[in-house]
């Protein structure tokens, strides 16, 4: 099966477009807020189990392996095959704690490391036979600013994300590198650092670079292969190349992290673009309360639903990149404040519990031989698990919510966030541009774009569909959380990526092992409303008592 970005599955819940003029102007009635049809279900199945064995576009036709590397390479010249090989059992698979270990012990500075993963980059990626098109770009400036962070930290009060390389998905804004998004109508979208990227900054965390990603945050094509653009070529699968699906649409965050390309990425999600190619690359996601984590200058698809978050290879790399991230932005619509101090998502995680924990598992999934396995492990630990029947509720005009959101968010981003030398500003303006050379910017079509300007919904209808789909995704955790006195949801990959996105509310996967045919799953915990410590708490004893995560073997 092909998991892509939860989002595009509920492309399938748009209504015909002769009653799209009707739905503008009525309320949502209470039978359209009760479940998915069964004609809309086919549809659904039908997008959710293609395969994209033949991709239309592999290695980018508007990016070069040169190009990516012409700044760099001259700095890269005293750091060869042998330095690598020194310090690959230092570094390889290592968690962010044990780096700084080795680096207090004096087995290599920040320069190393940074010049380690930017060789590994360089040596894997692209224009070769193990190639995966994971990175977009190289951040020109990293070494000298390795460099520096070598000769200034203090030990005793770094943060832990301290001289960390640092991979975000190229939806979001920093300065010396454009932000694409992944279209070549950005392709010289230079900017200042969000928000997030300020966070990283101040606690001493190195940008690396950028990581390629499904076009648009898989909101463009339709019919496209996940991990696709236009920029940066197809992503593959490490575990797989060109046979496992990458998972969408933090593809290129989710592929470099399981390939040891940076300490740690940072994705984004809507609704599923952190869980899907998490689970799909055996890699730790956290997808955050939306509003924990600011989302200023990050190319937006729904300012409802929109949130960045961690990808990782180990739960305890996720909470310190979590806890560098986290904070007030009071230019987010959706920020708020709150009052814990850094080192609250990483302290005490090793003490953690599952003892007398209660977790929701639905019945349908207990036919995945590797969800029972897990389910098995949670019951070793402690926890207890109650086999649930899933609230029959729909997620209607879904769709419509993306639609709306992203015609007025996009000329909002535009306006305040990009360079002010692009002219273009609209959905409109990018498709006419996509238009100019159609083969080179959209082999695939631009099927959602259209679809964004066909949608006539007013901001009264916007209101409505935010209302219902909160409601509704609140409701189908609550529900049986509040029967059966629960602290949790188990799902599978991003099964429920799409409830958890309109109740606003978190989740985390982390890696519960391979199918017969190789394919990476992840466990799925889903909370409650500021639940993150909780979720990495759980996501901790699990990975613990499981571990299940194997890196991919061709890339060792």
């Amino acid at each position: 099966m092909r998991y892509i970005l939860f989002l595009l599955i509920f492309l399938s819940v748009v209504s015909c477009k002769d009653n799209k003029s009707r739905e503008a102007r009525e309320p949502i009635s209470e039978s359209e807020t009760v479940e998915t049809t069964a004609e809309e279900q086919s549809e659904l199945d039908a997008i959710s189990t293609k395969d994209f064995r033949e991709f239309k576009v592999l290695d980018s036709k508007n990016l070069s392996k040169a190009e990516i590397w012409s700044a760099i390479n001259p700095q890269m010249e005293d750091f060869i095959e042998s330095d690598y090989n020194r310090l690959k059992p230092l570094i390889l698979e290592q968690d962010i704690p044990t780096l700084q270990k080795h680096i207090s012990d004096g087995k290599f500075g920040y320069e190393e490391l940074t010049k380690f993963y930017l060789y590994r980059i360089r040596k894997f990626d692209r224009e070769n036979s193990l190639s995966l098109n994971s990175v977009i770009s190289i951040n020109s400036n990293v070494i000298t600013q390795a460099k520096f962070l070598d000769e200034e930290h203090d030990t005793e009060s770094i943060h832990p994300i301290y001289g960390m390389p640092i991979l975000l998905k190229d939806n979001i804004n920093a300065s010396g590198m454009a932000t694409t998004a992944g279209a070549v109508a950005l392709k010289e979208n230079v900017t200042e650092d969000a928000f997030i990227v300020q966070q990283l900054r101040s606690k001493g965390a190195l940008i690396l670079g950028k990581a390629n990603l499904s076009e648009w945050a898989y909101f463009f094509c339709g019919e496209c292969p996940s991990g696709y653009s236009a920029i940066g070529g197809q992503t593959l699968n490490p575990y797989g190349r060109r046979i496992i699906d990458t998972g969408g649409s933090s593809s290129g965050s989710g592929v470099a992290a399981a390939a040891n390309f940076a300490a740690a990425t940072i994705g984004s999600e809507t609704a599923g673009s952190i869980l899907s190619p998490a689970s799909q690359n055996s890699v730790v996601g956290l997808k955050p309360t939306v509003g924990l984590v600011s989302r200023s200058g990050i190319v937006p698809i729904s300012s409802t639903l929109d949130t960045a978050g961690p990808i990782t290879r180990t739960v305890i790399d996720n909470a310190i990149v979590l806890d560098a991230i986290f904070g007030e932005d009071t230019s987010d619509s959706k920020s708020f404040m709150i009052m814990w101090e850094s080192g609250f998502y990483t302290k005490d995680l090793k003490n953690a519990s599952l003892q007398g924990k209660r977790f929701g598992a639905p019945k349908r999934m207990m036919e995945d031989t590797l969800y029972v396995k897990a389910l098995d492990v949670l019951k070793q630990q402690g926890a207890e698990i109650v086999e649930i029947d899933e609230e029959q509720i729909g997620l209607p005009n879904f769709i419509s919510l993306l639609n709306l959101d992203m015609k007025k968010d996009l000329p909002a981003y535009m306006d305040a966030y990009a360079n002010d030398n692009i002219s273009i500003r609209t959905i409109e303006d990018v498709m006419e541009y996509n238009l100019k050379d159609s083969l080179i910017n959209m082999p695939y079509g631009q099927d959602l774009f259209k679809g964004i300007v066909a949608d006539k919904g007013d901001a009264y209808y916007l209101e409505r569909i935010k209302d219902t789909l909160n409601t509704n995704g609140k409701s189908y955790f609550d529900v049986p959380m509040q029967q059966f006195n629960l602290d949790g949801f188990l799902s599978i990959n991003n099964n429920h990526a799409a409830y958890a996105a309109v109740a606003e509310y978190p989740a985390i996967t982390v890696p519960m092992g391979y199918t017969g045919k190789g394919v990476p799953k992840g466990l799925t915990f889903i909370g409650k409303r500021l639940q993150e410590k909780q979720l990495l708490e759980w996501a901790y004893m699990y990975e613990q008592a499981s571990k299940e995560r194997v890196a991919p073997k061709k890339y060792n």
